[in-house]
């Protein structure tokens, strides 16, 4: 019966690291993802902010070591070897308290990344140039025509950008046009355009602007809502594997009482 609750526990062991090594790798796709998302808001963010940046890498650092430490674990369960089981659950811990760590000291700022989403993006777009375009300023027309929105907080902010109200035509920001139920996801429309003339208007005034007339800020914190639930979610379900895997390694642990280092790989 021993015996049997031995292997159990071993091939138990061997199919939660096997899960944990895919979880990790998908943590790792996480932070590769921020840091090489170049068509929506994280790259304005990432580009304008070296605290998503370093939060990206952590995720990366994170994915990796996990991934390690499930390929370790599944050796150490299957070969029964308890250095290697003891070396995998004080892995795990650290990884663990890493974790919660981040994740407090991630929640204890988000009040503070909230406001430097909103100073990052309308010094975006005061500082906007139509004739000198990059590579934020195409992410954030991005933004703009798939979330259907205008400026931050309303269509007004781009009223502070000077190179705009200086054109003595209608004329407005391309990517935040209301075409209505026209739907064009093939081209991308950048810089500045003009409103069709009418002899009635005179100057620049945002309300003869074809736009969108809701601002971005409050589509935008929904987006990065969803898509950090889904962040917190994968690391919620990485720390319940941790934690099994923990308590299966010190019960596979305390019942070999013998090393047979014979039977680790050799390369």
């Amino acid at each position: 019966m021993g015996s049997a609750c031995i292997k159990v526990t071993k091939y138990f062991l061997f199919l939660f690291n096997l899960l944990f090594f895919i979880l990790g790798a998908v943590i790792l796709g996480f932070g590769v993802w921020i840091l090489a998302d170049r068509s929506s808001f994280i790259s304005v963010l990432q580009t304008s902010s070296s605290s998503l940046s370093t939060g990206a890498y952590i995720f990366i650092g994170v994915g990796a070591v996990t991934m390690l430490m499930g390929f370790l674990g599944c050796i150490g369960a299957v070969n029964e070897v308890r250095c290697l089981l003891g070396l995998y659950f004080a892995f795990l811990l650290v990884i663990l308290i890493v974790q919660v760590a981040a994740g407090v000291l991630f929640y204890l700022n988000m009040g503070k990344l909230k406001q430097e989403m909103g100073s990052i993006v309308t010094e975006l777009i005061r500082n906007y140039n139509s004739s000198h375009p990059d590579s934020l300023q195409e992410a954030w027309d991005y933004v703009q025509a798939q979330v259907k929105c205008c400026g931050w907080g309303s269509l007004y902010n781009w009223t502070d950008n000077a190179e705009l109200m200086n054109r003595m035509e209608v004329t407005y920001p391309c990517s935040c046009e209301d075409k209505g139920q026209e739907e064009d996801s093939l081209s991308l429309r950048k810089g500045f355009c003009e409103a069709a003339s009418n002899s009635t208007q005179s100057g620049n005034s945002p309300e003869d602007w074809p736009v969108y007339e809701e601002g971005c800020m409050e589509k935008v914190q929904a987006w990065l809502q969803e898509n950090l639930g889904v962040i917190l979610g994968v690391c919620g379900g990485v720390a319940v594997i941790e934690l099994l895997g923990m308590l299966l390694s010190i019960c596979l642990c305390r019942h070999v009482h013998s090393e047979d280092y014979s039977k680790v790989p050799k390369y």
